[in-house]
């Protein structure tokens, strides 16, 4: 039984590279750290994040081009 409750008890790191990988729009954090990151202001990620979807790769690479 203690190994039961052992493994129940680990973390797993599943989903977060995926998670990393994405911008929340809606969340004003991931938001905001994109803004400062880029230099851009937060109502210009929020655009970018509607236009080309939540992949953090095509946010950053509109980002830059405008």
């Amino acid at each position: 039984m203690a190994t039961t409750k052992k493994a129940a008890a680990k973390k797993s790191a599943r989903g977060r590279k995926q998670d990393r990988a994405r911008v929340a729009g809606g969340q004003d954090y991931e938001v905001g750290y994109e803004a400062r990151k880029s230099g851009r202001s937060v109502s210009a990620v929020k655009k970018a994040v509607k236009k080309v979807g939540n992949s953090r790769k095509k946010v950053e690479r509109k980002l830059s081009r405008s």
